[in-house]
């Protein structure tokens, strides 16, 4: 063999540079670099590179390096690499990648220490670690709404895909904090089209419990409404129950309501990162269209499939129009939107927190229980419970540091 593979690691303070200056040294000996890699935290470098040269000049290399280190202030290191080791790397590239997110308001070392420990349980490695969010407060107390994401790229076949996935829903909801497991693949890179739900998802409320309470029926509905969200009974059914219980309230009590719906935490920078990226949006609620597209109108969504309540002489008569928009319906829209907008099924993201969601859920690419009923959270594969909606981004992938303020 006439050429050696050395792996060079390099270590220190970090400026502008340092990686120019070194890859300088490797192109006046023609050294073929085979992999490079460089991580920055808190001004501190570490940056391995892989390289194939002469047995010739490989010493002349390494003498130049060292002397370039010196004077650079940093520290770099040099181990062989058989072509046994670089051949099993190889092979190591064409297993399964997975992206592991941890969310919450705050992730301590603990957090941290039980996902890797199950990482490392089913037999995968490590590529890399990334932070997702921006400064993290040294204060608890100065930013209570703050966000911590995590997100670790790990390669290999896991053991058993369906007990890590029911492990980190466990450690997920013992710990405080969320974990999300995808397979990296070209569809979790290129997500199009986001569905959610309304009540108690886009809104910190349910508009039908807010109409029931005006025309006196509040206890009665929200009775009816918690059964129905346990999926304790059928949605059509405690869907006609409530309507009728609306019979005579005016309609001008809806416009009232609208404008004064608590919008959930999140939803107004999500929604501006969604548009600016080209995503489409679509709401696909079992509530009601007037407050879909009053949401539709103050965020610019580009779809509302929600039930029509009846309104004669100005007041509600206890009916609705159509056919109920229920989970069913929900998972066919869902379908129908993403064949309009001509976008696979795999690249759709369903995002609801109650039983009647959970088709939606099943049927998209990423489905994520969002501060859900247990009996979803417990189905869904991927949750959302510490924080708001902004989540999501952080589940597609997206950096704080990339993202504008709101």
């Amino acid at each position: 063999m006439d050429f050696e593979l050395i792996l060079i690691n390099i270590s220190g303070s970090d400026r502008p540079g340092v990686t120019s200056a070194l890859t300088e040294i490797l192109a006046k000996y023609d050294a073929r670099i085979l992999d490079i890699g460089q991580a920055d935290i808190h001004h501190y470098l570490s940056l391995g590179i892989l390289i194939r040269t002469s047995g010739e000049v490989s010493g002349d290399i390494m003498k130049d390096l060292l002397f370039k280190a010196y004077e650079l202030n940093v520290n770099v290191r040099f181990t062989p690499i058989s072509v046994a080791e670089y051949e099993e790397w190889v092979g190591r590239q064409g297993k399964n990648r997975w992206i592991i997110t941890t969310l919450g308001r705050r992730l301590s070392s603990r957090h941290i220490a039980l996902v890797t420990a199950e990482i490392a349980e089913q037999g995968l490695n490590i590529d890399g670690i990334q932070r997702l969010t921006g400064r993290m407060p040294l204060n608890d107390d100065d930013e209570p709404k703050s966000k911590s994401c995590v997100e670790f790229s790990v390669r290999g076949n896991p053991r058993d895909v369906s007990a890590m996935q029911k492990r980190f829903m466990q450690i997920s909801a013992e710990n405080g904090f969320d974990i999300s497991l995808q397979q990296d693949n070209m569809f979790r890179r290129c997500r199009r089209l986001v569905c959610f739900d309304m009540d108690s998802t886009l809104i910190e409320t349910e508009v039908i419990d807010e109409l029931a309470m005006r025309a006196g029926v509040g206890d009665q509905v929200k009775a009816i409404t918690e059964r129905a969200m346990r999926g304790e009974i059928d949605f059509c059914e405690s869907f006609r129950e409530r309507v009728a219980l609306l019979k005579g309230l005016d309609e001008s009590v809806m416009r009232e309501i609208a404008e004064n719906l608590p919008i959930t935490e999140g939803v107004g920078r999500m929604m501006e990162v969604l548009k600016r990226s080209g995503f489409k949006t679509a709401i696909l609620s079992g509530g009601f269209t007037y407050f879909g597209n009053y949401l539709k109108q103050k965020f610019g969504i580009d779809y509302v499939y929600a039930n029509e309540l009846e309104i004669v002489d100005g007041k509600l008569t206890g009916r609705y129009l159509g056919d109920i928009v229920d989970g069913k319906r929900k998972a066919e829209l869902l379908r129908i939107i993403a064949q309009v907008e001509n976008i696979d099924i795999e690249q759709t993201i369903a995002v609801g927190d109650g039983a009647n969601d959970l088709p939606m859920l099943a049927t998209a690419g990423l489905g994520i229980a969002f501060h859900a009923k247990p009996k979803v959270k417990q189905t869904a594969k991927q949750s959302i419970s510490t924080i708001g909606l902004d989540g999501v981004l952080y589940f597609i992938g997206f950096k704080d540091s990339l993202i504008q303020p709101q």
